[in-house]
């Protein structure tokens, strides 16, 4: 029996197979797959021994995707990583006529099926690449079958090629049927619909993920000082949440993230600062405590100037006194009193500089000395005594960590609330629903004591908690903030230690980030040399290896 001697019961089959492929086909989220599924499901209706499907490309030409051989053991593109080594085919010549000596490129020129029972016999094609193929190979190619694959707008965007129908009881070689012809046609009109949805589907994905990056783009450009932040983050949380699934051992072993989940936590990662676009640029660059539109220390230098002029007419009115007394010795000891007080007004303004610049924490008796250098008497132009230091001044060189008094921290904090208000605004389909979540949450405590909304470990998932720690660890390492420089890896190591036993991060996801080297791999991507020190992970605060 013939490929051609089609039962009825054949038929109903091959139609319950074309049918069960049309679903399959439909389910398929991967490209690659999609593609290959296409071919063998092809095949496996017409018991051919090859096939080969070309994809129709914006320069006007066919693109080999998926190459298939089985009496060759030939299987090339898709997910093989096996490169098809052969270039595409034009739909033009150089001269501008339509290619129609190539099979391929007139059947998506003609938008026709052509079926060839014998390519050796055939008239009106140029068959002398595929001689080439079988000299070189030893094959025969014999019967083929080229259906274009046609889109819901009927534009072709590809040709599904079969190759050496067989007779699946004696195996020998013959033409293609007319049964299998209109199968297959059916079947190229399913896959081109699913391919043609899948590229739709891609094609919203990639926009969306290249919006969410031009927003973190944005967010980075508004300031020198978080520049490369909202592109770090992402990187060093999947970093994270890949270790967490590679472990098999402790608290965290059953927990583990799929394809799916894993891209909604880095588009979450991408867009956990999203709600620093409301944020002041002036706050974001505050690089001094007394930076406003410009840094008031300036000023503070002029009162000390002013001071001293000041206090040396005093000492100069008063030597005068003395000198027309008499009393030149006396005089003397004033001007040395005078020189040992303007050497204090030095140090005391190199130390309000120093101060002015901020530090992660401005130790007690720093705070006196601001108060201290306050309360010097400078004189107006009526000689009358004024604050040498405004109130405002005094609140803000008080500032105990970074360059944000309290007000200024609170507005750079509601950027997190202006993240989940924004994210909470868009429709998410399945899949993306937590990303509001997941951002929101990276600066939430484990105790109970972060913010916006004060939750505590249990109530914020894992990938949130995960987050938290990529978020600290970005900004400790991290060379570009205003009020410090960057930290050495032992040093930030050590910080994020405490800030476990502080209860400030997750414990578990703490001693994954340590175990399983996290910290190293991102150190060696984006650390600077004078960075990377030693690390004794033993000495590592609250650390608890396996």
């Amino acid at each position: 029996m013939t490929v051609a001697d089609v039962t009825d019961n054949d038929l109903v089959q091959q139609l319950e197979d074309l049918n069960a492929i049309g679903i399959a086909l439909s389910a398929e989220h991967d490209s690659q797959r999609l593609l290959e599924m296409i071919v063998i499901s092809a095949k496996t209706l017409t018991h051919a021994d090859a096939g080969t499907l070309y994809s129709v490309t914006d320069d006007g030409r066919l693109k080999f995707e998926i190459m298939r051989t089985d009496s060759l053991n030939i299987a090339m593109g898709g997910t093989t990583g096996q490169a098809i080594p052969f270039e595409s085919l034009p739909l033009h010549l150089p001269d501008g006529k339509p290619n129609r000596n190539m099979v391929a490129a007139y059947a998506v020129l003609e938008d026709a099926t052509v079926n060839i029972a014998d390519a050796y016999q055939a008239q009106g094609f140029d068959f002398s690449g595929t001689r080439q193929f079988d000299a070189r190979t030893g094959y025969r190619s014999t019967s083929f079958l080229t259906v274009p694959m046609k889109n819901h707008e009927g534009q072709i965007i590809g040709v599904l090629q079969l190759i050496n129908a067989m007779d699946e009881h004696t195996g020998k070689i013959v033409p293609f049927s007319e049964a299998n012809t209109r199968l297959v046609e059916s079947l190229a009109s399913q896959a081109a619909v699913a391919l043609t949805n899948h590229q739709l589907i891609d094609g919203l994905k990639n926009l969306f993920e290249a919006f969410i990056c031009l927003i973190a783009d944005a967010i980075d450009a508004k300031s020198p000082y978080i520049g490369g932040h909202c592109r770090r983050v992402p990187e060093l949380t999947m970093m994270l949440a890949t270790a967490v699934n590679r472990v098999q051992h402790g608290p965290l072993q059953s927990f583990q993230m799929n394809a799916s989940e894993m891209d909604e936590l880095r588009i979450a990662a991408w867009l956990h600062d999203c709600g620093k676009i409301t944020t002041p640029e002036s706050l974001m660059d505050k690089a001094t405590k007394l930076s406003v539109i410009y840094d008031r220390i300036a000023l503070i230098a002029q009162r000390f100037a002013l001071l001293k002029k000041q206090g040396e007419c005093r000492m100069l009115r008063q030597q005068l006194q003395l000198l027309q007394a008499g009393k030149s010795a006396e005089a003397t000891a004033l001007q040395l009193a005078h020189e040992q007080w303007v050497k204090i007004l030095d140090e005391d303004f190199a130390f309000l500089q120093e101060v002015n610049k901020g530090c992660e924490l401005m130790p007690a008796e720093d705070q006196a000395r601001v108060r201290q250098i306050a309360n010097h008497v400078l004189e107006d132009a009526q000689g009358q005594p004024i604050p040498f230091l405004t109130e405002d001044e005094v609140y803000n060189l008080l500032i105990e960590s970074g360059t944000l008094n309290a007000e200024e921290r609170q507005v750079i904090n509601h950027h997190i609330v202006m993240t989940i208000d924004m994210l909470e605004a868009l429709p998410y389909p399945k899949g993306l629903q937590r990303v509001p979540e997941y951002a929101g949450s990276h600066h939430e405590r484990m105790d109970g004591k972060g913010y916006p909304r004060g939750l505590t470990r249990e109530q914020i998932s894992i990938p949130a908690r995960l987050m938290c720690i990529a978020d600290i660890f970005e900004a400790l390492t991290s060379g570009d903030r205003p009020y410090k420089k960057a930290k050495t890896l032992s040093e930030s190591l050590e910080i994020l230690g405490q800030m476990k036993l502080d209860q400030h991060i997750d414990p578990d996801l703490f001693d994954i980030f340590i175990r399983e080297k996290v910290y190293l791999e991102y150190a060696q991507r984006y650390l600077l040399p004078d960075q990377m020190d030693q690390v004794d992970e033993a000495k590592i605060p609250g650390y608890v290896p396996s």
